[in-house]
């Protein structure tokens, strides 16, 4: 069904940055097709499209990350050429990825003048450097303290802030944002788009990616949609709802599931998790998981969740409590010994935890199953492997021209579907879902959540541990709150959102708290 553009957003005056008919091909994949943006001086503009859109490679090539193959790019009115990203830099643009590209062991100083420092003739300009740098982090309300702080001693957030004190110290006109708040709590969200505010009223121009359409309309002033490598439009964010913007992405009315579909079964209890503890991460946690059913495990960032979903995996140490898995006890000290015992996880760090980013996707697939597929014990049957890897292909739906593919050449949700696919081979009797759709855009979500109904249809017992609260809702038969590291209250299917936030953010009095544990209204 088509949808229906509002209008397109006027422009007036010189743009900042304008690129036109820009196209980009790798190799038989046309990424980008005939794409035009346009950025306005002081403007908060927001890009968003599904995985596999063209939009990384669009902000990639306005980077100087990559160099298209036809179109033209113009900057304060005038015809630009970038050939690279420190040509993008010198021109004034400067990109702060999701990953802090900083380095852990150098302090904070250290690393925003790194490789060009400030000099006074032949010396370092040690005192102005520091200046710059104390001028650049007040901005952001971090304290003179932290210019000689490590930045491996600062929380995600603070590293994110450094990032971005960074792109500025090279007097950046176009500052861009990818993915900014993906692993931010409220409060942080909030200091972010207070930084970003006054950067646009001093007039630099901010281009923000974000997979979270609901944050756009409160810091985006415009939004450009793009589908199938085009751009379909750019539009004032005030002519559009986050549902028609999801319609605009997906180019049909999207229908994103308000709750889980299956119907959750009286099951065995498969897993079980009994006053656990790990060190002042969390403590006395206590929940049981049947098959049929998916328990959420949801609480705000830096509540616990990832840390419980771990240990159950044996890649956080329990300190007290025990564990049951099919009704006998389990300790897995290792991921391995866990699968071995039948619990299956994907982890919240995939690309660092779930990805040979430079293998196939037949590997990736069948690398946490290798007894399967060895011939004799020794010789790996490739044959087998290719026909496990087709069947999970078609079985998830991951949009790819051969499982020869690398699986860093696929968009974010299609290789979120092949480290899932892995936990599957095994058919475990436990899944474990660390943040399941983190990074991935709407369509993606709800394939992923269509998966996980799936699996609990087959038998499977499904924990998942997450800090998306519309997913919760979503998929949840039931839904646990952590706060303070530990089990704070659980609700059925159904809950509202209000309820489940209020419980998460301790914005509840004792006797609030007793109403919601049993359901009522607060």
């Amino acid at each position: 069904m088509a949808v229906a553009l509002p209008p397109p957003r006027r422009v007036e005056g010189t743009p900042r940055f304008a690129l036109q008919g820009v196209s980009k091909r790798y190799g038989g994949v046309r990424a980008i097709r005939n794409a035009d943006f346009t950025l306005m001086p002081g403007e908060v503009h927001a890009v968003v499209g599904e995985n596999g859109a063209g939009k990384s490679t669009m902000i990639k090539i306005i980077a100087g990350a990559e160099f298209p193959d036809t179109g033209t790019f113009e900057m304060d009115g005038e015809s630009v050429s970038i050939r690279s990203a420190s040509d993008a830099l010198d021109k004034g643009i400067a990109a702060v990825y999701q990953e802090a590209q900083l380095f852990g062991q150098l302090a904070v100083g250290e690393n925003i003048f790194l490789g060009r420092e400030m000099t006074s003739g032949s010396r370092i300009d040690w005192a102005g450097q520091k200046q710059r740098v104390v001028d650049l982090l007040a901005a952001f309300g971090l304290p003179e303290s932290f210019v000689t702080r490590k930045v491996e001693e600062l929380s995600a957030a603070e590293q994110q802030q450094v990032s971005i004190a960074k792109a500025l110290s090279h007097d950046a006109k176009i500052l861009i944002l990818d993915e900014p708040s993906a692993i931010l709590t409220d409060a942080e969200i909030e200091n972010l788009f207070t930084a970003v505010r006054r950067l646009a009223a001093e007039g630099v121009s901010v281009i923000y990616i974000s997979h979270r359409l609901d944050e756009l309309f409160e810091i985006a002033d415009v939004v450009t949609v793009m589908r199938d490598g085009e751009t379909l439009g750019t539009f004032d964010i005030d002519d559009l709802s986050v549902s028609s913007l999801a319609d605009l992405m997906v180019g049909g009315e999207f229908e994103a599931s308000e709750a889980s579909r299956h119907e959750p079964t009286n099951g065995e209890v498969r897993l079980s998790l009994k006053g656990l503890a790990s060190g002042k991460r969390f403590h006395d946690v206590s929940l049981d998981v049947r098959s049929g059913e998916v328990v959420v495990l949801y609480g705000l960032v830096g509540s616990g969740v990832a840390d419980i979903a771990a240990a159950a995996y044996g890649k956080q140490p329990v300190t007290a409590g025990s564990m049951e898995l099919m009704g006998k006890p389990y300790s897995p000290k290792s991921a391995s010994e866990a699968q071995r015992a039948g619990l299956a996880m994907l982890p919240a760090n995939r690309k660092k935890e779930g990805m040979f980013s430079f293998q196939p996707i037949a590997f990736n697939i069948s690398v946490g199953s290798l007894n399967l597929f060895h011939k004799f014990g020794v010789v790996m049957d490739k044959t087998k492997e290719k026909v496990v890897a087709d069947d999970m292909i078609k079985a998830l739906a991951i949009k790819t021209p051969s499982q020869r593919q690398k699986i860093s050449a696929l968009s974010g949700g299609n290789a979120q579907k092949v480290v899932i696919a892995r936990q599957l081979v095994d058919k475990p009797d436990v899944l474990v879902l660390a943040e399941p759709s983190q990074g991935v855009d709407i369509g993606a979500k709800d394939e992923i959540h269509k998966l996980i109904d799936q699996v609990c249809d087959d038998g499977a017992a499904v924990l998942v541990a997450t800090s998306d609260l519309m997913e919760a809702l979503r998929i949840a038969d039931r839904l646990i709150v952590i706060r303070n590291g530990t089990t704070f209250t659980e609700f059925e299917r159904g809950v509202s959102q209000a309820k489940v936030l209020a419980a998460a953010s301790g914005a509840l009095s004792e006797g609030d708290e007793m109403q919601l544990a049993k359901g009522e209204d607060a």
